[in-house]
């Protein structure tokens, strides 16, 4: 079974995937990169904007498959419990 690398990159930080994992085919490891998203998205601050980005890339170090999530949160009250207005 072929094994792939999930490159993650969010605008502050960039990781590259040094180890793979072996799935299926390409399929499977392109609806693990898609899943993997909402994941990452879970850990960003409220009010940061950020475009995630998971690249996966084959044994030959061939990117074959890229998936973006768009994050745009935004606060609708203030610290102090009001409307922002």
């Amino acid at each position: 079974m072929p094994r792939f690398f999930f490159d993650i990159h969010d605008g502050a930080r960039h990781s590259l995937d040094e180890e793979g994992t072996v799935f299926a085919d390409i399929e499977a490891a392109s609806r693990e990169a898609v899943a993997v998203l909402p994941a990452i998205a879970a850990n960003e601050r409220a009010g940061d904007d950020r475009e995630i980005v998971a690249t996966v890339r084959d044994e030959d170090g061939a990117a074959v498959f890229r998936v973006r999530l768009m994050v745009k949160s935004e606060w609708l009250i203030s610290s102090e419990g009001g409307e922002r207005g």
